[in-house]
This record gives C-alpha cells, sequence and structure tokens, in this order.
C-alpha cells in the first residue's frame, strides 16, 4: 500500500468526529434492548400471531385446504399471464405447489407491493417533474451516433427511462482498490466550497468513516451544505438508530433512506444500494466502495477486498446530482433541483470520449441495469471482461453470456475466491458448468473477495458502479453507474481486470467433482428460490 493510500492510519483519533463514533458503538445488550430489538420482537410476534391464526382454524381444515387448492390452482393460471420474469415464475409456481395455503396468498402480497406504494409514487412525481431538468446536448449526441450507432442507441433507451444525458466534456479517473477512491475522496472533499452530498448503501464507524465526517463537520461549520444519506438497514448492521441526530449535531443534514419498521412489508425489498458523492456539482465518485474500514483493507473480513471506483470531473456529473436529490426528496415537502444543477463545472474538460451515468429505480419496468450490460454483451467483438461479487443470473442474462461466448467474444468473468456468503457462493457455482460449457472463462481472485462491479469491452466502452449480477441489484435494489464509450480510462480498467485476472485461479472443467457435496447441494435446493434471496 502506498504512502498517498495511508492517509489517516496514524492519525490521532481524538477529533470531534471520532469522538460522536465512540459514542455511537453499540455492544450486544444495547442491541437487545434498543429500537433494533424491539422492531425484531414485533415482526417475530407478527410471525407468531400469522401461525397461531392457522392453528386456531385446524378445525375447518379440510375446506380450508380444499379452497387452498383452487385458490392456488387460479392463481398459478394467473402468473403464467403476468409480466414476471421467466425464471422468478418457475420459482413461485414451485412455492404455490409446496405451501398451497401460503404460497398464493405470500405471491398476492408481494406483488401488491402494499409496503411500497407511496414511495412509487412519490419517486414517479419526482422522476417526472425533473425529467428535462438536464436537456440533452443535441451535438453530442450526433457525434456520438457517427461514431457508434449502437451506444447512441443505447443512450435513447437509457434517456427513455429516466433523465439520464449523454456527456462529453467529462474527465473519469478510475481507482483499481477502495485505498486508492478514499485517498482521493479525502482531497476533493476538502476543496468543497458549496455543497457535498453523500449517498451510500453502507456506513459503519472506523477510520474510513471518521476521517471523511471530521471533514464533513469541518466543511459544515465553514457554511458548506453537506447531506449524508445511509440505507436504513445499517440500523440492523452497523449503527444505532438515533445516527441522523448524531450527525445533525454536527451542522450536517443526514438521514436514513426506508428506515426500518416493526410490521412486515414488502418495503424491506427495496434497498438503496448506491454509492453517490457529489461535490460542487463538478467532481462526482461512483462504485462498489462503502464508508467501511473493510472496503480499504484496514480490516479484514474476508481476504484482500478488491473493489473499485471511479471519479467524474465535468459535465455528467449533474446527472448524479439529479440522483442523489430525487431519493433525498421522497419525503421533504418542496423538492429543489434546479439550483444545484445550475453550479458551473469549470474549468471545462477537455476530455475525449463519452460518458453516460444512469440509476435503475426497482419500481419501474425498466431494468437498466440488466439491460445495459446485456447490451454490452450483444454488441461486443472481440472481448467482455467482467467483475462481480455474486453471480445468481436470471435465463436472459445467463443466455446473453452464453451467446456471446459463442459467438467468438472472449468472455471472462472474475468472481471471489474467498466468499461473504454462502448462499450466494452455493448459487454462483450452479451456473459454472452450463458458461463454461459455452465458453466462458471464470477465475476466482486467490487473495479474497471481489466487490468490484466492472464491465469493459473491446477498449471501448466500459461500466463502472453499484450494480451486481444477482436478483437484488438487477430487480430489487436502488442502483447506480457510469457507462464510458471512448474515455481514456477504459485502457486502466482493462489492465486492472488483466492484473486481477493474473492473481485469481481459472475454474477447472472439472470442478464439480472437487466441491464439496455440503456445497453442492446447498446451490441445488437454493436454485429453486434464487430469484427471493
Amino acid at each position: 500500500m502506498s504512502d498517498k493510500t495511508k492517509i489517516g492510519y496514524q492519525e490521532e483519533e481524538s477529533s470531534a468526529g471520532l469522538r460522536l463514533l465512540k459514542k455511537g458503538q453499540k455492544g450486544l445488550v444495547r442491541a437487545v434492548f434498543s429500537r433494533l430489538g424491539l422492531i425484531v420482537l414485533l415482526l417475530l410476534f407478527q410471525l407468531f400471531l400469522a401461525f397461531s391464526f392457522i392453528y386456531w382454524l385446524r378445525e375447518f381444515l379440510p375446506h380450508f385446504l380444499l379452497i387452498s387448492v383452487v385458490f392456488s390452482a387460479f392463481m398459478s393460471l394467473y402468473l403464467l399471464n403476468t409480466d414476471t420474469d421467466p425464471t422468478a415464475k418457475i420459482t413461485w409456481l414451485l412455492v404455490i405447489a409446496l405451501l398451497p395455503a401460503l404460497g398464493a396468498p405470500l405471491y398476492c402480497y408481494t406483488r401488491s407491493n402494499l409496503g411500497m406504494r407511496m414511495l412509487r409514487g412519490r419517486l414517479k412525481f419526482l422522476i417526472d417533474s425533473s425529467r428535462d431538468a438536464i436537456p440533452q446536448d443535441e451535438q453530442a449526441l450526433e457525434r456520438l451516433t457517427a461514431e457508434s450507432p449502437g451506444t447512441a442507441a443505447l443512450a435513447h433507451y437509457l434517456r427513455r427511462s429516466g433523465c439520464y444525458p449523454v456527456y462529453e466534456h467529462t474527465a473519469v479517473k478510475y481507482f483499481p482498490l477502495g485505498e486508492d477512491k478514499w485517498a482521493e475522496l479525502l482531497r476533493q472533499l476538502e476543496q468543497a466550497e458549496h455543497f457535498i452530498f453523500m449517498e451510500y448503501f453502507i456506513i459503519d464507524e472506523g477510520l474510513m468513516w471518521g476521517r471523511v465526517l471530521e471533514i464533513l463537520a469541518k466543511k459544515a461549520a465553514q457554511g458548506v451544505e453537506v447531506r449524508v444519506m445511509y440505507d436504513g438497514t445499517c440500523e440492523f448492521s452497523t449503527l444505532p438508530h438515533d445516527y441522523p441526530r448524531r450527525i445533525r449535531e454536527l451542522g450536517i443534514k443526514c438521514k436514513m433512506f426506508a428506515p426500518m419498521s416493526p410490521f412486515v412489508s414488502t418495503y424491506y425489498n427495496y434497498r438503496d444500494h448506491r454509492k453517490i458523492c457529489v461535490i460542487d456539482g463538478h467532481t462526482a465518485f461512483t462504485g462498489g466502495v462503502n464508508l467501511a474500514d473493510e472496503y480499504i483493507n484496514r480490516r479484514e473480513r474476508h481476504g484482500h477486498w478488491k473493489d473499485t471506483a471511479v471519479m467524474l470531473k465535468g459535465e455528467a456529473v449533474k446527472s448524479f446530482t439529479l440522483m442523489f436529490l430525487q431519493l433525498w426528496n421522497v419525503d421533504e415537502k418542496e423538492p429543489e433541483f434546479d439550483r444545484y444543477l445550475e453550479f458551473p463545472c469549470r474549468p471545462r474538460q477537455e476530455a475525449g470520449g463519452y460518458v453516460l451515468p444512469y440509476g435503475d429505480c426497482p419500481l419501474d419496468n425498466d431494468k437498466a441495469g440488466e439491460r445495459v450490460y446485456m447490451d454490452i454483451l450483444n454488441r461486443a467483438k472481440d472481448y467482455v471482461y467482467i467483475m462481480s461479487p455474486y453471480l445468481i443470473l436470471d435465463g436472459e442474462m445467463e443466455t446473453a453470456l452464453k451467446f456471446a461466448a459463442e459467438r467468438g467474444v472472449d468472455v471472462r468473468l472474475v468472481l471471489p475466491g474467498i466468499p461473504d456468503k454462502k448462499i450466494p457462493w452455493a448459487l454462483a457455482k450452479t451456473h459454472y458448468s452450463s458458461l463454461m460449457a459455452s465458453g466462458v472463462k471464470i477465475y476466482e481472485y486467490t487473495p479474497g473477495f471481489v466487490h468490484a462491479k466492472v464491465f469493459v469491452s473491446d477498449d471501448r466502452e466500459a461500466v463502472v458502479g453499484t450494480i451486481n449480477l444477482d436478483y437484488r441489484s438487477l430487480y430489487h435494489h436502488f442502483e447506480c453507474a457510469a457507462y464510458m464509450y471512448g474515455t481514456d480510462c477504459i485502457a486502466d480498467i482493462k489492465a486492472d481486470v488483466e492484473a486481477t485476472i493474473a492473481r485469481s485461479a481459472p475454474v477447472p472443467v472439472d470442478f464439480m467433482n472437487r466441491e464439496k457435496l455440503s456445497l453442492k447441494l446447498l446451490g441445488f435446493i437454493m436454485k429453486a428460490l434464487a430469484p427471493l434471496i
């Protein structure tokens, strides 16, 4: 690790920011008797009531089962005629067949999305009202069309799904490790003069977040507007419920996205998985790196943590500003966009290529994250290199990967050598044989865990963002990424993937003979439930 990436490692941890972090630490007793413990108890109580109700009706069990069977048959026919993903249809049909009394009602409840109707309506209003907030530079689009009609068609699709213009004059810097991104993030935060927006899936107490928080508190005291938003699941894993109040005491606006509640709801299914930092409207960061010490290898969890990020400077930053404001304003009475989108991007960046930041919302009918990946695979001529922490594919994505390889494209997948979760690891293995039979090359990162989400193809286009190759990212999470065509950093991205492959072990054709029986059995069983994981 270079000296530059060790910023703050030897610092005295006694600033106001780190003292606040120490106050926020949670122990087991505190977790049990906190609001989090109450939520868990209430959720368990609701499940207890549901099963008690079924037990109470046991005298009417024959009638109940007959009605359930008829209802399940009807629901199966209904399911086959919906626009649900084919793989998910199979899963739900299996659930309904095995649990006729519970499967059909569970599907109806999930399909109704009762917990998200208000959020869906509010987000639709915000997205529709800001759909033209950033005008497309038509000359830039014309030049892109002349250079690459396929990429221009992709830009047209993304523009249709949201306010995502394609930009020129945006410099992109690629970071092959979380340590590199963190060091640059600290430098850029120190230069903020007007506003700082931060949106992260995970924030955890420790050195990485502590050093960031010190700067945020200092900037807030200087009059810089600072906003921080993190996903509500942090309340279960890393931060106490009153953490936003603690942050606000430092002069920083802070909120949880979709905080946890004590009621069973589909609300829990849709999480804010984005990682966005915007500084003064001219600098933005995105990628896989959260604000926790394992992402900079300060704390080891699953061997060496391999992650990536990009920094954008220039006009394309406006799209990340808009994405942040759309989610931030979900619970704000008077949303404001224009003031933050009008900050000038000076000095003008004379960078080559095109940049197209985009988001993926799980509450609409567009699967932007998956379709961008599939478009890259379908247009590739020479190679597609991919890094992803998870591999839980639907039929369409698996077909796209296989078809690209069968066309002679060099398709390479780099996955973790040390997994963070057993079930996703077992499910990933279930795809290996089919993919390799079509010519896809799969590598496992020997030193540890790959958390990067990277596509790079044909020395001309790449995606770096937050979107994994699994159902969570492609169907259920709020995600974001930066698509790049012809930018200078694409060579750096390709070189990094090749260097990562050099440190990885190729998966042999007979790998299944070497796997533990327990892992194979786990993957075999969980395959049927993959869309629900």
